[in-house]
């Protein structure tokens, strides 16, 4: 399978965040999304084996593994593959996906952090609304918000799904685009049952800082 990058660092989202974490992000994605920050990860990457991935991410000594992109499902054949080896091996996975693509094949141990794409990311005409039947009480759905018609459209969203709210709903301010602060505000003064989620690692090192 096509791989950008491997390593070792916190989680910077979701749930997780903070913890010691080993990232495999795969190669290509079918989206564009207007605030993307892994362009990078859109083409090329190297042709690595599973066995090879997974030697490597034992190397690190750490047992939560996030499986990113670019988007995992684009290769989904081999990002399957991957997960019954990490699964064989006691690790526990999170994936990131950016819900145009079905994860109805997924396994139900992965925690799937689907990203349901707003009116500013442009891709919100892509969204694979019957994902929202495939979710796990452990899975987290995500919002990324560049604007208040993003976060009004999120409520909405969230409002026309109820069974939303059995998960963590996760907002995140797009990076330079969007105040967190704002977020706080409409969430409170809309007492929306949701958690405001930070990219800390871009906190904690420069923005654009590759391998943290």
């Amino acid at each position: 399978m096509k791989i950008c990058e491997i390593f070792h660092s916190i989680q910077g989202e979701t749930t997780y965040s903070g913890l010691p974490c080993v990232f495999v992000r795969t190669s290509g994605c079918n989206l564009r999304c207007s605030y993307c920050d892994t362009k990078y990860a859109y083409e090329g990457g190297t042709e690595t084996s599973v066995d090879e991935i997974i030697a490597q991410v034992r190397s690190y000594g750490c047992h939560l593994v996030m499986i990113t992109g670019g988007e995992p499902l684009v290769q989904r054949d081999a990002v399957n593959s991957l997960i019954n080896s990490l699964l064989r091996d006691k690790y526990k996975i999170l994936m990131e996906t950016n819900g145009s693509l079905s994860i109805e094949d997924v396994d139900r141990r992965v925690v799937k952090i689907v990203d349901l794409k707003c009116p500013d990311s442009g891709m919100s005409e892509h969204i694979h609304w019957e994902n929202l039947q495939h979710l796990c009480k452990h899975d987290q759905v995500k919002f990324v918000l560049s604007s208040r018609r993003d976060y009004e459209w999120a409520r909405e969203v969230i409002a026309k799904y109820p069974s939303l709210g059995e998960l963590e709903i996760l907002l995140s301010a797009a990076f330079d685009k969007l105040q967190p602060e704002s977020v706080v505000k409409w969430m409170l003064d809309d007492k929306l049952n949701a958690r405001l989620q930070l990219q800390i690692h871009k906190y904690i090192w420069h923005p654009e800082t590759r391998g943290v």
